[in-house]
């Protein structure tokens, strides 16, 4: 048996990237999935590749009405909810301030943060009923953007530490009876496209040159993780065996950012023992 027997999680982005291999990591642990990814050819896969232990709901988390239809349906499918995750995002691909006209960084203000965390609040709201009924948790999907300079530009970067208070003042609120916890990672490979207020709508992560290079070469563990590396610490929180005193906590997987220091980040690889 898996950690997640028996559970029923609601994951939003859950059909590509992180989202994905949430999915596919929750399944194996035992749980079935509401699948709530606003494209339908992505969502058709992932039904086809896990069956019915997936129910798919196609919709926008920015809209309240999609975010509180995914939960009717999970609950309708599987009879209860038990974990929401809020992982869908959208990226402002480093963009930084100065680049920016003004109207062009009001709007993609407005559309990040609509999706980063608007569509984390809005999914919360929807699917606390069902948690309370339950004593349920929720999940939220931030970033090392969350906490350190550097990830992401002004826009992206706020939205994240906006998500790590969101995480904090839920878990205040929402206490006893519904646990409310965070995962940041850091960088992966995937499909994580950007917005068309800036015509990156088209474009992910996994165009960009280089870029497992340049996460193993700022992370003191020396490593670009896969986006299935970082579905440990979710499955531990979603799991009320595993953390029932935990609660607004982030877990940091980072590689090791918080420890970087001034000193060469791998200063590590001449040590013997």
């Amino acid at each position: 048996m898996g950690w997640l027997e028996g559970k029923i999680a609601l994951i939003t982005g859950g059909g590509a990237g992180l989202g994905l291999a949430l999915t596919r990591r929750f399944v194996k642990e035992g749980a079935r999935i509401l699948v709530m990814e606003r494209d339908a050819e992505r969502a058709a896969k992932v039904k086809d590749e896990l069956g019915d232990k997936v129910v798919i709901h196609v919709g926008d988390v920015t809209s309240y009405a999609d975010n509180e239809a995914a939960v009717a349906k999970a609950v309708e499918s599987f009879g209860q909810l038990d974990c929401f995750v809020a992982n869908a995002g959208v990226f402002d691909f480093f963009k930084p301030l100065a680049e920016y006209k003004g109207d062009e960084l009001a709007a993609a203000f407005d559309e990040l943060m609509a999706v980063n965390l608007k569509g984390g609040l809005l999914g919360a709201r929807a699917a606390l009923p069902e948690l309370v009924r339950s004593k349920g948790n929720m999940i939220f999907s931030i970033s090392n953007s969350g906490f350190y300079t550097g990830g992401g530009g002004p826009v992206y970067t706020a939205s994240k530490h906006g998500v790590v208070g969101l995480v904090r003042q839920l878990a205040h609120e929402l206490a006893p009876k519904v646990r409310v916890n965070g995962v940041a990672p850091g960088g992966m490979h995937t499909n994580l496209s950007g917005l068309k207020a800036t015509d990156t709508d088209n474009q992910s992560l996994e165009e960009m040159e280089g870029f497992d290079e340049l996460i193993i070469g700022i992370t003191p563990l020396r490593m670009a993780p896969t986006p299935e590396q970082y579905c440990g610490p979710y499955v531990l929180l979603a799991s009320e065996e595993n953390a029932a005193p935990t609660t607004g906590v982030v877990i940091n997987t980072d590689g090791g950012l918080g420890v970087r220091g001034i000193m060469n980040v791998n200063g590590g690889d001449e040590l013997e023992i």
